[in-house]
């Protein structure tokens, strides 16, 4: 052989064996669970958490971080397959970021696991402050007509549905996902805060007085901060004509972050996972306004816990899942 073909071989070996490299190199990161948040405070570490602190103290203090382009901050994976970012606030930051999560070649997320978090309302009669709800059902209170009171027979519905957006508007989440997290996760300790317990009492519900607990129910989203008993009654007007149950949490982001994961193929691995900080209402005795703007020592007080149960309850699900992976894998295990 001459030197002149054999320089050409090992130049073509070198070639081979970079593409190879290069291939390895970009196999893309198969995540098992992904959490995604909507807001931080500040840090992601040591000063007052918002929604995502928790999770990056608990899974991804030390994992490693993927910029991705179009979304509105990193992703976050740690050696066991779990993953998070912030999402941002609003149905279109969050979508716009999960759209571009999912698209991105870096990661894998065929078998993926999606926990929408967050914080939200509750309505004083099936809610209370710092307690943690996993979503049956995620509804957008926003697509329809609106018109002003008065402008209608009173007693009359202030919103009508808007024809062709069946698909959008409501998300079952999957039965048997929403059950088994439930299940999971009922008895997880919750905390409290002086606070929030003379909060609770100056509502009459039951409910409204009860010490944090995990329950399931409906997420409702929307742009606006609605707030007040009207608005409330219209939240689960819009979810009756939806045939979406009970409305526990109100919140801004689920069913826009919820829809793209579903077209992306992996709706039936969708949870939303949402803690009340407040309730969306006043009691009897302050007007609504009043309850937007509480006077000191007037507040709910549930944020810190809230958030803290959050991740409690949340984490117990991702622990399973992580842990019996084999059984997770393919979808929802039988008991």
């Amino acid at each position: 052989m001459k030197m002149k073909e054999l320089k050409v071989m090992v130049i073509a070996l070198i070639m081979l064996v970079g593409m190879a490299s290069s291939a390895v190199a970009a196999a893309p990161v198969k995540i098992k669970v992904f959490v995604g948040a909507q807001f931080e405070i500040g840090k992601l570490s040591g000063d007052k958490a918002g929604e995502f602190q928790h999770w990056y103290e608990g899974y991804l203090k030390d994992s490693t971080e993927y910029t991705v382009v179009g979304a509105e901050r990193p992703v976050w994976v740690n050696k066991d397959g779990v993953a998070g970012s912030v999402l941002g606030m609003g149905k279109v930051r969050s979508s716009s970021s999960m759209t571009a999560i999912l698209a991105n070649p870096q990661f894998d997320f065929s078998d993926t696991y999606f926990i929408i978090t967050g914080c939200g309302g509750t309505p004083p009669s099936v809610g209370t402050v710092a307690s943690v709800f996993w979503a049956d059902y995620l509804v957008d209170y926003d697509l329809g007509h609106r018109w002003g009171a008065g402008e209608v027979p009173e007693g009359q519905p202030l919103f009508s549905l808007r024809k062709g957006y069946e698909a959008v508007r409501t998300i079952t989440i999957n039965p048997e996902l929403v059950k088994r997290a439930f299940e999971l996760t009922k008895d997880t300790p919750l905390k409290d805060s002086e606070m929030s317990q003379k909060y609770r009492q100056k509502y009459p519900q039951k409910t409204a007085q009860r010490t944090p607990f995990v329950g399931v129910g409906t997420h409702v989203a929307s742009d606006t901060f609605f707030h007040g008993p009207t608005l409330s009654k219209e939240a689960q007007y819009v979810c009756d004509v939806n045939n979406a149950g009970t409305y526990i949490i109100t919140e801004m982001e689920g069913v826009a972050v919820g829809y793209v994961i579903k077209k992306f193929g992996h709706g039936d691995r969708v949870l939303s996972l949402r803690t009340a900080v407040n309730f969306d209402q006043g009691n009897p005795n302050e007007t609504t306004l009043e309850h937007l703007d509480p006077a000191p020592g007037n507040y709910p007080g549930g944020f810190s816990t809230g958030i803290r149960n959050t991740y409690d309850v949340g984490s117990v699900f991702v622990n399973e899942v992580v842990s019996h992976w084999s059984e997770w894998k393919d979808g929802v295990p039988a008991k």
